[in-house]
């Protein structure tokens, strides 16, 4: 819902700020009062393009604020359009596109006015009215649809995938076979290529390692060698203990480093009888790596490419050798699947016929209290070629409309005028009733080229919308305005050279003075009597 509207520096509007309420909500003014600008305003939030030409002469930007609840969510989206046309947007005061404006905001707010650009012209929009006006029917259906639809197109995307492997493995099962012999002949694994250059320091300076190792091993472990030594100055040390402290724990630190040396010595040797003496060993080595080196060069740059490409191969060959196996059970999962989604698409267009009927029965009668009597409509249901089945179904589904019983139906957008376009719209609202999802509702001019008992009904129709939705209505007939729960009044004011759009909340007298200017254009007495009888009646 709509909370609070604030423009500056739009068109005439200096600025203005609008709070909504639940219900329904009148917008009124004389003509070129600044409606229209206000409402152009209320598009910038909804993501419509921003021209320079909103911007208000002489200011540098124009900026519209608004302030939406969705259940506990509150959402408060601004935009700025500079002079020089450029826009800016933000979201909860964090930067948005105009995109992610109209992703957000665009929903939320269903703006119908006579020269707009509206959803039921667009004849893409029908299926999902009449899905609305079906039910929770017409939801499983067209679910159960979508769900074999999706897999269908995957299925089928994995048997081109399919065909289109085993086709280019037939194309290249020499080169593949290639691949797959010369690297098997080395037979490389993983890793091998790090472990044979951890080996190359022992193999090829092997002599002198093991002559340092055996030197090393000498001095510690031979007569008179450093383990000796240190043992001795242990025993020394040992004769005094418990004589003085300090000693003690150098003697103890002796320990523990003979300990340790007697370690060290114990890992050279066996250092030292690892040591690979053999030059057969380093020429094994040194070829290995040249063969893996061969490989890197021409599959690499590293040895998991290169079995990553001879796993490739091998796959490959394999869908080529397996290819008619495969493709046949390929094959077989999309016809399966196809044969499913022909009977999901029958079942909805069931659903959908059944519904008809009662929809365009409804619709008529709807707007035959708002002018139109004699209207018919049609929907047409048109089977569509089974590759051009689209997610909202296998059939073309389109409102048709005659404005007299003689007429043929043809499209709304052919022949239906802006005004009964907007009525059209306005019924349709009132016959989907809680199924319409938008929480507001603007409508502009909807009520153009009607008065009297047409204007009261139009009134009494969106009153009637107002207690599912929040209803915002820019009106010229009192007729209207007076079912409205909330009036605002927008007036154009001239000060010396310039003018200026503001808008006031009117109640009371002030609302039984403006619905007397809407009935009469004046402010006379019958004018206000004849206004609190049309707000009487309307409640």
């Amino acid at each position: 819902m709509l909370e609070e509207l604030r423009v500056r520096d739009i068109a005439l509007i200096k600025s203005a700020r609008l709070e909504f309420g639940p219900g329904m909500t009148a917008l009124t003014g004389e003509t070129g009062a600044g409606k229209t600008a206000l409402l152009g305003a209320l598009k910038l939030l909804l993501g419509e393009r921003a021209d320079s030409n909103d911007v208000r002469t002489g200011a540098a930007e124009a900026a519209v604020e608004g302030r939406f609840i969705s259940g506990s969510i509150e959402l408060i989206a601004k935009r700025r359009v500079s002079a020089d046309g450029r826009s800016r947007c933000s979201l909860d005061d964090e930067m948005a596109t105009v995109g992610a404006l109209a992703q957000r905001v665009g929903p939320l707010v269903d703006l119908h006015g006579q020269h707009e650009h509206q959803a039921l012209l667009s004849a893409t929009t029908h299926v999902g009215y009449l899905d609305r006006r079906a039910g929770e029917p017409a939801r499983d259906a067209l679910e159960a649809y979508r769900t074999l639809r999706s897999s269908y197109r995957a299925a089928l995307s994995a048997r081109d995938e399919l065909a289109e492997r085993i086709a280019q493995a037939a194309r290249n099962s020499d080169y593949l076979r290639f691949v797959t012999e010369e690297i098997g002949r080395v037979d490389p694994q993983p890793g091998e290529d790090a472990a044979l250059e951890a080996r190359l320091p022992a193999l090829e300076h092997g002599e002198r390692l093991a002559e340092a190792a055996s030197e090393a091993t000498r001095l510690l472990r031979g007569d008179n060698g450093a383990l000796d030594a240190a043992a001795g100055a242990a025993a020394v040390l040992a004769k005094m203990a418990n004589v003085d402290p300090a000693l003690d724990d150098i003697a103890s630190r002796l320990t523990e480093a003979l300990a340790l040396a007697d370690d060290v010595s114990s890992e050279i040797r066996t250092y030292r009888d690892r040591i690979e003496h053999d030059s057969s060993a380093l020429d094994e080595v040194l070829s290995r790596l040249s063969a893996l080196a061969g490989l890197t060069k021409k599959y690499g740059p590293r040895l998991e490419d290169v079995l990553r490409t001879r796993d490739e191969a091998l796959v490959a060959l394999a869908d080529a050798d397996a290819g008619d196996v495969a493709m046949d059970a390929a094959h077989a999962e999309v016809a399966s699947l196809q044969l499913l989604l022909h009977e999901a698409g029958l079942a909805l267009c069931g659903v959908r016929e059944s519904a008809a009927p009662d929809f365009v029965e409804s619709l008529a009668a709807a707007v035959a209290d708002l002018g139109m009597a004699g209207t018919r409509f049609e929907v047409s249901i048109e089977a569509l070629p089974f590759d051009t089945w689209t997610t909202d179904g296998p059939h073309r589904v389109e409102f048709l409309f005659a404005p007299a019983p003689a007429q043929p139906a043809r499209p709304l957008a052919r022949i239906a005028s802006g005004g009964e376009l907007s009525r059209v719209m306005l019924a349709l609202k009132g016959v989907l009733g809680e199924a319409d999802t938008v929480e507001t509702l603007v409508f502009d001019e909807v009520d153009a080229g009607i008065g009297g008992a047409t204007a009261t009904a139009v009134g009494r129709r969106l009153a009637d919308i107002a207690q599912r939705h929040q209803v915002i209505v820019v009106t010229h007939l009192a007729q209207v305005a007076a079912f409205a729960d909330a009036q605002l009044v927008v007036s154009k004011d001239i000060d010396g050279d310039e003018a200026a759009t503001s808008v006031l909340r009117v109640e009371g007298d002030e609302r039984v003075a403006e619905i007397a200017r809407m009935l009469s254009g004046n402010d006379s007495e019958a004018s206000r009597t004849h206004a609190r009888e049309l707000l009487q009646a309307s409640r």
